[in-house]
């Protein structure tokens, strides 16, 4: 895999190397590197990305990023991801992105490094301690705990154990002397805050959440279209419930079935839409036991065309599993939903998700994964279908719109230069 994949025209402003161990190939890349990197280039900086691409993501995506870079005058490097063996994948990987780093800020005297999550901020680190170069720890999580919480690593045998106590230690050591923090929530930062080794530390953490182009999910652009949802074999009148996104891990697919399930009593015209590229025969299979098979679509789609499939959809749920790690998670499902004039239907203790809902009345939340906590969502459906559209797409801009995220890292950028 190339290093250099894009052309480049100095600028002459301040350089920045931003360092993601996703892919900017990957769907993540996407939709939540590309655009907040796209409009700071704009400003007065010159982004440098180098990436971690997975070798079937770069070859069926590279030129389509090549274009949006080379148009944008950014510049992209990168390695290649490995996967296997575990452990030893990611060790292979971080050298290979300290190699490059040094490389390169050897070339381009960098003002500070952007580094996107824990193994990037190895190499920030680093970089900070061999060099004194700056660098900003766009946290994105509490990545080792997720890895926890969700399966991944598992405690009881000894080499994940290890791997955890020694991110555990790294956080530690990024909080303390990163030159700046990024956190998606507010709950995740109050929740470090309340870490005696931050408690009496200056406040350098910054709360940007994962936000969403609303120029994109903009429900006044994208009508409700009765032509996709025929073709979806729905019917006109049908209240559509939908769930966006991936499913596992994290998603808790059973018990939004559940849920869908007492739905049906009362709206027996409902159906349940699944935007998904997963496997359908995971939701299928669990929804044939249910006895609900028949009331699923699932359809799966391209970021340009989901405005559209979202435009038939009445309410959206989403259920994640209310684990310690989720404090500081923001899921970017809301953000689109929400621009698109879509209330949610969601569960608490999932990063700032409840309070923004609960605050600013823009659906329904619950805590009590039952049937009577199911059934008091759907005695709350007739209330919440009546916010207006116009409210939802404004909260969606008042907390999750890219340009203000972008603002946020801009102000960010500035203290770091300056």
């Amino acid at each position: 895999m190339s290093k250099g994949v894009s052309k480049f025209k100095p600028m002459g402003k301040n350089r920045i190397l931003f360092i993601s161990y996703d892919g900017l190939t990957d769907p993540l890349g996407q939709s939540q590197v590309l655009p907040y990197l796209i409009h700071l280039n704009r400003l007065n900086y010159e982004i440098h990305i180098l990436s971690t691409e997975k070798n079937e993501n770069f070859l069926n995506n590279k030129k389509v990023i090549e274009g949006i870079v080379d148009k944008e005058n950014l510049k992209w490097f990168c390695i290649e991801y490995t996967k296997k063996p575990p452990i030893f994948s990611t060790i292979k990987d971080v050298r290979s992105l300290n190699r490059t780093v040094r490389e390169l800020h050897k070339q381009y005297n960098y003002s500070f490094l952007h580094c996107r999550s824990y193994i990037s901020a190895l190499v920030g680190l680093s970089m900070k301690r061999k060099f004194g170069l700056k660098f900003l720890f766009d946290m994105r999580g509490f990545w080792a705990d997720e890895r926890i919480d969700g399966g991944i690593w598992n405690l009881k045998l000894l080499p994940f154990k290890v791997v955890y106590n020694f991110f555990k230690k790294k956080e530690r050591e990024y909080l303390t002397e990163a030159d700046g923090v990024i956190s998606l929530t507010y709950n995740g930062k109050n929740e470090m805050r309340s870490w005696d080794y931050l408690s009496d530390k200056k406040d350098n953490i910054t709360v940007i959440p994962c936000c969403a182009d609303l120029e994109h999910f903009d429900f006044q652009k994208n009508p409700i279209d009765f032509e996709v949802k025929r073709a979806l074999g729905i019917k006109d009148d049908a209240f559509v419930l939908c769930y966006l996104g991936s499913i596992g891990t994290w998603y808790m697919q059973d018990e939004m079935l559940d849920y869908f399930k007492v739905q049906l009593k009362s709206m027996p015209n409902s159906v349940f839409l699944w935007i998904t590229k997963d496997d359908p025969s995971l939701i299928l299979n669990a929804a044939e036991k249910l006895g609900i098979a028949d009331k699923i679509v699932i359809k799966p789609s391209e970021r340009s065309d989901l405005p559209k499939l979202i435009s038939i959809c009445d309410a959206s749920i989403f259920f994640i599993k209310p684990l310690f790690s989720k404090k500081a998670s923001s899921p970017t499902k809301q953000a689109e939903l929400l621009g698109m004039g879509i209330p949610l239907i969601c569960n608490s203790n999932v990063g700032d998700t409840n309070e923004i809902l609960e605050k600013e009345n823009v659906g329904l939340v619950t805590a009590d994964f039952t049937e009577a906590g199911y059934q008091n969502i759907v005695d709350g459906l007739p209330d919440m279908l009546k916010i207006d559209k116009h409210h939802l797409r404004n909260v969606a801009i008042k907390h999750f719109s890219l340009k203000e995220g972008v603002k946020k890292y801009a102000e960010v950028y500035k203290r770091l230069v300056d």
